[in-house]
């Protein structure tokens, strides 16, 4: 069955392309924006997150996973010990945060 959509959505992009319904699209010639949030959730959900950002909603869950990849930066460059624990810290409390976050959107969307 995938097969034939995959088919059939060809289909449907070459006619649009031999239509010239694909010309002068925004963006168009340049590559495709790095989105790394998408490699955390499913294709469906990036594609949402997405559509949510560009509008300036973007989920807590999102901007947590931000915060700790920021925080993970902060302990790399951390000198002392007393910055090393308190940037660790602040990753597991953040991460913590982010697991909430994470399981009370999957209990919305059952």
């Amino acid at each position: 069955m995938s097969a034939f959509f995959d088919k059939l959505a060809e289909r449907q992009m070459q006619k649009a392309l031999a239509e010239g319904k694909l010309s002068c699209l925004e963006g168009e010639g340049k590559p495709l924006p790095d989105r790394p949030e998408g490699a955390f959730v499913s294709a469906g959900e990036a594609v949402g997150y997405r559509m949510m950002a560009e509008h300036g909603a973007l989920p807590e869950e999102i901007e947590l996973r931000r915060a700790v990849e920021a925080a993970k930066a902060a302990y790399a460059e951390a000198k002392t010990d007393h910055e090393k624990r308190r940037a660790m810290a602040r990753i597991a409390e953040l991460q913590l945060k982010c697991a909430i976050a994470t399981e009370a959107r999957k209990a919305f969307m059952r």
